[in-house]
């Protein structure tokens, strides 16, 4: 398997997908600049965490209107496991490959911290080693990850199985329906605001979110 993790100007958690790709998942992991066209040979996309463009505009506005963003966009319509982590799952939402918004949070303060999650759908790409309801711990690091999309819209996530994760035991945001992933309708297109790679080491007190990048390598297996 061989993975892309897209760098954007402002990027900050690309060397952390790659140090658990690499050296964990023992799979290539190539990092592809927002000024390449094409993802060919590759097997699956990640868009790290950070703060593209300097969060200028909104969070990962200057972000979608990159070249590579009109690959990923061919990559994901084609079908090929996509994830975008924080800054990630934000510019899915401004590239519209994901549906909502990421807001403000409640409180207009950045939080970094653990927070507990429950497993809503684990028919994704990256959460079929989950069990459905399980309940895991992984790291926050946002100032905006407010999930928001008009009634309709979360009225279809919800109906049509596109909650991935949901905050359980204390929303710290206030994600509307306490959302905190989601997927596009097909459900190769992944969007969290948890940052599984930061909870992919024993070492680190917490290897909950290894289970994302195992659910990816069992897809070639």
């Amino acid at each position: 398997m061989k993975v892309a993790i897209i760098v954007f100007p402002g990027s900050n958690c690309d060397s952390d997908l790659h140090y658990v790709l690499e050296n964990l998942c023992h799979v290539s992991a190539e990092y592809v600049p927002s000024t390449a066209t094409s993802l060919d040979g590759f097997d699956a996309v990640m868009l790290p965490g950070g703060f593209s463009y300097g969060d200028y505009l909104r969070c990962g506005a200057i972000a979608a209107l990159t070249p590579i963003m009109g690959a990923v966009r061919q990559f994901a319509n084609s079908g090929k496991p996509v994830i975008g982590i924080c800054n990630g799952f934000q510019i899915l939402t401004e590239a519209h490959l994901l549906p909502g918004v990421l807001k403000k949070n409640d409180n207009l303060k950045f939080i970094c911290r653990p927070v507990a999650l429950q497993v809503e759908n684990n028919d994704t790409p990256f959460t079929t080693k989950y069990v459905k309801d399980e309940k895991i711990h992984l790291p926050i690091a946002h100032s905006d990850g407010n999930f928001y999309a008009d009634p309709a819209t979360i009225d279809e996530l919800e109906q049509n199985h596109q909650i991935v994760f949901r905050y359980v035991d204390q929303n710290p945001n206030g994600s509307v329906n306490d959302i905190a992933g989601i997927c596009n309708r097909r459900g190769n297109v992944v969007g969290m605001m948890p940052h599984p790679e930061r909870a992919s080491e024993k070492i680190v007190g917490n290897d909950d979110g290894f289970k994302v990048f195992q659910s990816l390598l069992s897809l070639k297996h």
